[in-house]
Formats: structure tokens, C-alpha cells, sequence
């Protein structure tokens, strides 16, 4: 395969269609640059949420936080993380209001919002597909399948709930490369947490994501499990603050950062 050379300014075009309205999953969307999952909580959450991402870096890989009430990121500095996104969550007391293309009124609402970005593993996919690695959601064209588990995060403070993990079929004979080569980025959930049966994270469906959408798994594959930076999600749903905003799943905020600034 070709080799893929980032571009910032597939990043900006990109953020910009997400402005003016566009709405699609980000997954093979400028590759080679890193993109991330969000959550933003009010300020009096956010030591919790910090002291909850320190305790679970697998799920929860923090890359930037923003100062309270502020709505840019070093990461993509141009940009602006109420617009975008392709499609945002608000959340009230747990439960999921609305989901919107334009977060700015919900903004509006909690001045002091503090803003935690989170590695995402579509950030290493560029390397699989270009070690020849297929990556079924982008081939089919639809958002990656997400599953809550039965692995409990460990708390912090007021914050609780289970680890979501995303999966990708892949051939048997290639899962050992797939996980070393995402092992390279720790940063961005790095290895897979689980490879082969669901049941044994409590997933009793392939065919019902909690999250996303469902893929084919083919003869000769395995289903192979990471952690997901929807796992703040869970506990917002879990822990019930009174108000958050988050990506929607597989609609992640595309940075300037190039995917290999975070391989060891």
C-alpha cells in the first residue's frame, strides 16, 4: 500500500464541512493525523474526570484539557470545539438530551465547561491499513462498532462505570501484528485489552453495538477488542453529572497532530 502522508489541511477542509453542517463518522477522514474523542464537564466535575482518566489510561488517554470556559485545543489551534465536530451528545443529569452539529447554545449554558480531549483509535488504523491490514468499518463505509463491557473502571470521586471497547475483525494469522502495531501508540489506547470470545467481556451480540454499527466478521477472523474513548460516556450515564457535552461516537474532533507524534 501507498504510503499516506499527513496533510493539516485535509484536517481544516475538514473541520469546516463539519461547521457548515456536514454530518459522517471521521473514520479514514485525513489520514494520518489524530483524532479524538470529548467530553466536557462543568469545572466542578472536572478533578473527578482528571483523577478518573489518571486511574484508567487505557480507556481514557488524556491529550489535551482546555482551561475552563474555553473552547480551543493546542492540538488544532485554529479550530473551534463547539462547531467542529460532525455531531455532538448533551447530556442532563446522565441522561442523553440531544444530539446537534452545533454544541454553541449547550456551550452557552456552563461557562466554566472544561474540555478533556482523549486519543482515539483511529488514530492508528493508518498504520494497519498501511501494513495491509483491513479495517472493516472504513471499508464498509460506516461508523466502528462500540460495545459496553463488564469491566468496571476503577472510581474517582463521584465518577464510575464500565470500560466500551471497539472492535475490528481481523484475520487470525495477522492479530499479532495488529496488536503490536498499535502498541506503538500507547497514547491513543495502544494494544487490544481483549482477542477472541466476547462473552468474556459480557458482549452476547457482534450484531448489536451499543454504539456505531455493526460490521461483517468473516470465515478466518477474530474479533479483536480496544479500549474506546467512549468509556467517558458510560460514566456520565453511569455517575450523572448535572450537564456534559461529548463527541457523538465515531464523530471525533480531527487535530493538525500527526499520528506518529504518539509511537514509542
Amino acid at each position: 500500500m501507498t504510503c499516506l502522508l499527513p496533510d493539516p489541511a485535509q484536517a481544516a477542509l475538514a473541520r469546516l464541512s463539519y461547521r457548515q453542517g456536514q454530518i459522517v463518522p471521521t473514520a479514514g477522514v485525513a489520514p494520518g493525523l489524530t483524532q479524538c474523542n470529548m467530553i466536557s464537564l462543568p469545572r466542578d466535575w472536572a478533578w473527578d474526570f482528571l483523577l478518573f482518566a489518571q486511574r484508567n489510561p487505557k480507556p481514557c488517554p488524556v491529550l489535551d484539557v482546555t482551561d475552563p470556559g474555553s473552547f480551543r485545543s493546542t492540538l488544532a489551534p485554529d479550530a473551534d470545539l463547539r462547531t467542529d465536530l460532525p455531531l455532538y451528545r448533551i447530556w442532563r443529569d446522565g441522561v442523553l438530551a440531544e444530539e446537534t452539529p452545533d454544541a454553541s447554545a449547550a456551550w452557552a449554558e456552563c461557562p466554566d465547561l472544561v474540555t478533556f480531549l482523549i486519543g482515539c483509535s483511529f488514530t492508528f488504523e493508518t498504520s494497519l491499513q498501511q501494513a495491509g491490514i483491513e479495517v472493516r468499518h472504513i471499508t464498509q463505509g460506516c461508523n466502528v462498532p462500540m460495545f459496553r463491557t463488564n469491566c468496571a473502571c476503577r472510581p474517582a470521586g463521584r465518577l464510575h462505570g464500565e470500560m466500551v471497547v471497539s472492535m475490528r475483525p481481523i484475520l487470525a494469522g495477522r492479530v499479532a501484528e495488529a496488536a503490536m502495531i498499535s502498541g506503538r501508540t500507547p497514547a491513543v489506547h495502544g494494544a487490544p485489552v481483549h482477542i477472541g470470545d466476547p462473552a468474556a467481556l459480557g458482549i452476547h451480540d457482534l450484531a448489536r453495538p451499543d454504539f456505531g454499527d455493526a460490521v461483517e466478521v468473516r470465515a478466518g477472523e477474530i474479533p479483536v477488542f480496544w479500549a474506546c474513548g467512549v468509556t467517558p460516556q458510560a460514566a456520565v450515564m453511569a455517575s450523572k453529572p448535572p450537564f456534559a457535552i461529548s463527541h457523538a461516537p465515531g464523530h471525533m474532533f480531527i487535530t493538525d497532530i500527526p499520528d506518529t507524534h504518539w509511537q514509542v
